[in-house]
């Protein structure tokens, strides 16, 4: 027999602890974010807003305005998301819709659906659009045609004294003025016959307008264009606490006027959004 004298038996080797490996980590974490991107198009939700304004008549306290916009009817956004739109803002039993534009995207057979579907809008007052710089881009004659023939009053440029048919004597001006973005705005136009100490309402589809809108004398704007951003990495206020420069959704302000920019329904380039969820305003203005 061999001698076993001292000997020692081999030590046994453990496996090295596994590395990180930081490009599954990263693709791990663009695939989640990539499918929290193409779910949340389809998250409507509601976002309601009180806005108090000094010149709102008192009989009007409380009027509720529900706003939709930036619908780019087409193939990233289908019938059946801008049905649900329809749907929930019927279901807010609303005074006035405001339509602030974009309805469809290039393609011109998407604007009878979608006249179609937003003739199903109702409200107390009736329901106001103005056109945004895709519907230029498209056909603006033919939405509006189209849009008129639903019974959707289509301001270009135009205003309105604005009386609730159950509150008489309250009344306010109610305008809208075309695209900024295709040149076609005119808003001494669309407050024309106003007077100097009336509440007025403006519907634009850009909210580049509010400092125009401020040094006219507009109490507020209902706005679009942006989508919130679409796809926001960042939060709307600085870490100070103070808004960013450039107003992307929500309620702002400017001087006296005020501003409510929605972040919209639709998509444009890509059918993403990101930390910005589709939206239908529910606003109700209240006397301050």
């Amino acid at each position: 027999m061999s001698n076993i004298a001292g000997w020692k038996s081999p030590r046994r080797r453990h496996a090295p602890p596994e590395r990180p490996k930081p490009l599954r980590t990263l693709a791990a974490g663009v695939m989640q974010l990539a499918r929290a991107a193409f779910a949340e198009p389809y998250n409507l939700v509601v976002e309601r807003t009180e806005i108090h304004l000094r010149r709102l008549p008192a009989a009007l306290d409380g009027l509720r305005v529900v706003q939709l916009s930036d619908i780019h009817h087409s193939p990233f956004t289908g019938r059946a998301q801008v049905e649900r739109a329809v749907e929930l803002a019927n279901s807010l039993r609303p005074d006035i819709i405001a339509l602030t534009g974009d309805y469809v995207s290039h393609e011109r057979e998407y604007a009878a659906p979608c006249a179609e579907m937003l003739g199903r809008l109702r409200a107390r007052c009736g329901v106001y659009a103005v056109l945004g710089n895709h519907d230029h881009w498209t056909d603006a004659a033919l939405i509006t045609d189209l849009f008129r023939a639903e019974g959707i009053r289509v301001l270009v440029n135009e205003g309105m004294r604005f009386e609730h048919p159950s509150r008489p004597g309250a009344s306010f001006w109610l305008a809208g003025v075309d695209d900024t973005m295709v040149g076609l705005e005119d808003l001494p136009l669309a407050l024309a016959g106003s007077s100097a100490d009336e509440l007025k309402l403006l519907l634009a589809h850009n909210p580049i307008v509010l400092r125009r809108a401020a040094r006219a004398g507009v109490d507020l704007v209902l706005s679009g264009h942006t989508h919130g951003g679409q796809v926001t990495l960042r939060a709307e206020r600085s870490p100070s606490g103070r808004p960013r420069r450039r107003l992307l959704r929500g309620l702002g302000r400017q001087g006296d006027t005020q501003i409510y920019v929605t972040r919209g329904l639709g998509t444009v380039v890509l059918p993403v959004r990101y930390g910005c969820l589709p939206e239908v305003s529910l606003l109700e203005l209240k006397k301050q």
